[in-house]
């Protein structure tokens, strides 16, 4: 089953929405943006969560030390870095041998990484297993934290074959739930994640959108 996020969460009522509905993951955001969570507010949402669901930490740039404090914190099960982290960053936030070590997913903006030869560097540079649970694809800047708006998915087609012969691969995006069976047809990914496509307004979400976009993913499955 292809893994479903659905990420900026700032309700609890959203995130027991995104599970009611069938998601895998939600993913609150630590980094500037309209859908930015204080911490606090995270932790009291997860505790209301069902163990099951992925709770995702969306951070960018953000110091190592701060990171594990907020994973801490929240219960966080994963982190995603949405920045432009260095190379070996990831091993370091977390000890190999950590009870309940948390999954650590990394962003990759479709602006500057389309070309193979990007690509080959990339995956030379970062060991993407077992340090990455999956790579994310954005359109946008990482500074930014996503666009929400789709990246050239024809474009970026045989970019993405290559990354998916190494590692899971997540689209990201401008997706919602009249495209994401298109690109789920093109890049056939190990997931998806939406934040703004699911939404009546940043941060709050629309359940009839939450609920159709989850349906549009199973349809192609």
């Amino acid at each position: 089953m292809t893994w479903i996020k659905i990420c900026g969460i700032t309700r609890l009522e959203d995130a027991q929405l995104a599970a009611g509905a069938g998601a895998d993951a939600v993913g609150f955001i630590f980094a500037d943006s309209p859908r930015r969570v204080d911490p606090g507010l995270a932790a009291s949402i997860v505790t209301h969560l069902p163990p099951t669901l992925e709770t995702v930490g969306v951070f960018v740039n953000e110091r190592s030390s701060r990171i594990r404090e907020i994973v801490t914190l929240a219960g966080l099960t994963a982190v995603q870095l949405h920045g432009d982290e260095p190379p070996g960053f990831a091993e370091q936030l977390f000890s190999e041998d950590e009870a309940g070590r948390p999954k650590v997913y990394r962003t990759l903006s479709m602006k500057t990484v389309y070309s193979a030869v990007n690509a080959t560097a990339f995956l030379s540079a970062h060991k993407t297993k077992p340090v990455y649970a999956a790579l994310l694809l954005d359109s946008g800047s990482p500074a930014s934290g996503g666009a929400g708006v789709t990246f050239d998915w024809e474009r970026a087609r045989p970019f993405v074959a290559g990354l998916k012969r190494t590692a899971n691969v997540i689209v990201a995006g401008g997706l919602t739930p009249e495209n994401v069976g298109r690109a789920i047809e093109i890049f056939r990914p190990w997931g998806v994640d939406v934040a703004s496509g699911v939404e009546s307004a940043p941060g709050k979400k629309d359940p009839e959108k939450v609920r159709a976009f989850i349906a549009a993913v199973r349809k192609q499955e």
